[in-house]
């Protein structure tokens, strides 16, 4: 199976928000139109994999989260890493983050963050990104990329998540 990954374009649109659908992510009407507008101002690059021209998977590298640690250290961020349910397994996603890991190198840079939702869905990203050499970032879990507190309660759905780095050098 031959898995090509590129930029995604302004006419792939349709296929990111179809995608999205498909594997039920929950974005703002607009969601994907705004990341496509941030590639054209170079604040984020988006890929696209496909297998055979079908388009199978996506994934995006954030030059500037909102997570102020990130932010303040200048470390871009993979973000939305989703691969459709029929195509996973298949080293699509670590095919994806491997992209992000290799622009973020070619930019320059000797960190790349990423973070994971706490939940069970959550359980193959978790293992991926450890198995890739992530590791947390000690500030402990986010809601909404704002650090939470010790007993402050929170829901624990995709906004809950932990905050990874790896390191290049």
């Amino acid at each position: 199976m031959t898995i090509n990954i590129r930029d995604a374009l302004q006419t792939d649109l349709p296929i990111l928000q179809n995608m999205a659908i498909e594997m039920g992510a929950h974005h703002e009407a607009d969601y994907f139109e705004r990341c496509l507008r941030e590639q054209t101002a170079g604040s984020r690059r988006i890929f696209l994999a496909l297998v055979v021209d079908v388009p199978v998977g996506y994934v995006q590298l954030n030059w500037y989260p909102l997570y102020q640690p990130f932010r303040r250290l200048d470390i871009p961020e993979v973000q939305d890493l989703n691969v459709i349910p029929a195509q996973r397994r298949k080293g699509i996603g670590a095919l994806l983050v491997e992209r992000c890991e290799m622009v973020a190198r070619q930019s320059g840079k000797t960190d790349i963050g990423i973070s994971v939702g706490l939940y069970a869905s959550y359980g193959p990203a978790q293992r991926l990104y450890v198995q890739r050499g992530y590791v947390p970032d000690g500030a402990g879990i986010t809601a909404d990329d704002v650090p939470v507190r010790g007993g402050e309660m929170r829901p624990v759905d995709d906004n809950l998540t932990l905050k990874l780095l790896k390191s290049f050098g």
